[in-house]
């Protein structure tokens, strides 16, 4: 049974990852739940206790929203990102909500070409049970650097 949850999560994991790289932005908002809380952060900021972020949402409806932002109101460079997720760990399961750990790494790509590397960090996830499998009910990105060079304009 642990097995199956453990490829649950990196099927979700992988997919959501798909989602932002292949600028189908518009379904990112369908992996979380309604009640949700998206949260970027550094790690600095985590160790000393600061509860606010880079980008905070607690609902799917405020993701939506950042996206049609995105989309319609936001100016900036267009760029895409490539991630890499590492394998998750299981850190709680309680049959309805499960917490995990996620390392990542984002690449991002300009319009010229050039790629550089955006963000290295972890994801603390709580995945909740449902009829499709999970759903991400909180995400913390935890991002190893404190510095951001360019506005963050697509999820990470």
């Amino acid at each position: 049974m642990a097995q199956d949850i453990f490829l649950t999560i990196v099927q979700a994991q992988a997919s959501y990852a798909r989602a932002i790289d292949s600028d189908d932005l518009e379904s990112w908002p369908g992996y979380f739940t309604p009640d949700c809380v998206y949260k970027i952060t550094t790690a600095a900021n985590e160790a000393r206790g600061y509860e606010l972020g880079v980008v905070y949402a607690n609902s799917r409806g405020m993701l939506q929203d950042r996206v049609s932002a995105l989309r319609e109101a936001n100016i900036y460079e267009k760029h895409s990102y490539r991630h890499i997720v590492g394998m998750p760990v299981i850190t709680s399961d309680n049959g309805k909500d499960v917490r995990a750990e996620t390392p990542f790494v984002v690449v991002r790509i300009m319009q010229d070409g050039a790629a550089a590397l955006y963000a290295s960090g972890i994801y603390r996830d709580c995945f909740r049970r449902d009829q499709d499998g999970v759903k991400i009910a909180e995400r913390i990105v935890v991002c190893d650097s404190q510095r951001f060079d360019t506005l963050l304009a697509l999820p990470l």
